[in-house]
């Protein structure tokens, strides 16, 4: 269904969000709001338009960063407040608009093509609520909407009625131009509302109809509470869906997933871990406490309590307890415990011993450190980079090194020890009892 314009409102500041950031730029699992329902928009249209008015140079950066060919219109918020002024700012090129909200996430594309798929004239997203305040009542005769009032201009017997605006619409879109210079600001808010379309276009016989939709799904997000139960409900289908793809997820209600991860073949998720960004896992098992941030999993198993920066690359290798990696490439290794791993690219059949560090950062530069085939690397090791560690070294424990290594050999890099007989009597200056 690519006939279909549709306009993405993002115009607000979201003064209760208490935040300096865009209402629209705060994230659920991994991605902005904004994100989230332009990528859904993408899946029925290739006409999209984001107004905005409230940080634009911000929101449109991000917007530009991750997707391409978005229009973006800036609302006069000043001369037109509202959500009409803000539609009066785009320039839908198709027959029929969706005009959708940029805090309502959880939205599904299946319900954005049953609203742009009805007959009427305009059609309206509705739903009924058991608590409606706050919310536009939808009020109807018969079948057929007749207008719809705003909280604060409602009357209370308006306000008992429970079928609520879920804030989604689709037009036809010469039937919204020639409405929208209609539109006045005379009421409580001073401002342009886009449902007052809706009397509108009945006074001049048009037809208004609307669609159920869930009201869980069209929640908007006002506030950094709504932002987390939003959050919750979203990271509820994310881990569901994998599951029921047949992904491994012990207690899954202590686990985050990113919307962007993948999984494939057989995996296991142990409880508390946190999978962030566009990860790649295959054929893993995460344990229980770690972290994943940008990375790819091969055929590996990860922690427990370890924690895997971005741009790391993990493939047949067992990493354990207590292991940070950084933008790191290892392929068939063993790192147990107890290790920083930055920068660095390490092969087959490596050991790292307990408590080895890629020594990466000299203050200025960031080095790397190249180690290679069926390396031993001893416990309490230094590796300081710039270093290339040839096949079949081994490196004694205690080493701090800092010289490259020729294939098979042995390092030793520490001070020659030295035992002083009868020292700790002589220090304490007590008698030595034998």
């Amino acid at each position: 269904m690519k006939n279909i314009s549709i306009i993405i409102l993002a115009a607000g500041n979201g003064t209760r969000m208490k935040s300096p950031k865009s209402k629209v730029l705060h994230t659920l699992s991994g991605r902005s709001m904004i994100s989230h329902i332009i990528e859904k928009s993408l899946q029925i249209s290739d006409d999209i338009s984001v107004v905005l008015g409230y940080q634009f140079d911000e929101v449109s950066q991000a917007i530009n960063s991750e997707f391409s060919s978005i229009n973006i219109a800036r609302q006069d918020i000043k001369s037109y407040p509202g959500t009409a002024g803000a539609v009066m700012a785009a320039k839908p090129k198709f027959d029929k608009t969706l005009i959708i909200c940029a805090d309502m996430p959880l939205v599904k594309v299946e319900e954005l093509r049953s609203i742009a798929q009805a007959n009427s004239d305009i059609t309206i997203a509705t739903f009924e609520s058991k608590d409606p305040f706050g919310y536009g009542r939808v009020i109807k005769d018969g079948n057929q909407v007749v207008k719809i009032v705003e909280q604060k201009d409602a009357t209370q017997a308006q306000k008992d009625i429970n079928l609520c605006n879920a804030g989604a619409y689709c037009f036809n879109t010469d039937l919204l131009k020639s409405i929208l210079p209609q539109i006045n600001n005379q009421n409580a808010s001073n401002e342009y509302y886009l449902t007052d379309a809706i009397e509108i276009a009945i006074k001049d016989g048009k037809s208004v109809g609307s669609v159920l939709v869930d009201e869980q799904n069209f929640m908007g997000i006002n506030d950094k509470l709504a932002l987390s139960k939003a959050e919750i409900l979203m990271q509820n289908e994310i881990k569901s869906n994998l599951m029921k793809n047949g992904i491994i997820i012990r207690l899954p209600d202590s686990v985050f997933i990113d919307s962007r991860a993948k999984f494939e073949g057989e995996c296991e998720i142990e409880s508390g871990c946190v999978i962030k960004g566009d990860c790649l896992i295959k054929n893993s098992i995460i344990k229980s406490g770690s972290v994943v941030e940008y990375s790819t999993i091969i055929d590996s198993d990860i922690g427990p309590m370890a924690h895997l920066r971005p741009k790391s690359y993990i493939k047949s290798t067992h990493i354990g307890n207590f292991v940070e990696l950084k933008n790191a490439n290892l392929d068939g290794v063993k790192a147990g415990h107890l290790s920083y791993l930055g920068d660095c690219q390490i092969d087959k059949g490596t050991n790292v011993g307990c408590g080895t560090i890629t020594c990466n950062y000299d203050g200025k530069n960031k080095n790397k450190t190249i180690i290679g085939k069926n390396v031993f690397i001893g416990s309490d090791t230094q590796l300081i980079a710039p270093l290339n560690i040839a096949d079949d070294t081994i490196i004694a424990a205690g080493s701090s090194v800092t010289k490259d290594s020729q294939k098979g050999d042995l390092i030793i890099a520490r001070a020659k020890q030295s035992n002083k007989s009868g020292f700790f009597y002589k220090f304490f200056g007590i008698k030595d009892e034998k």
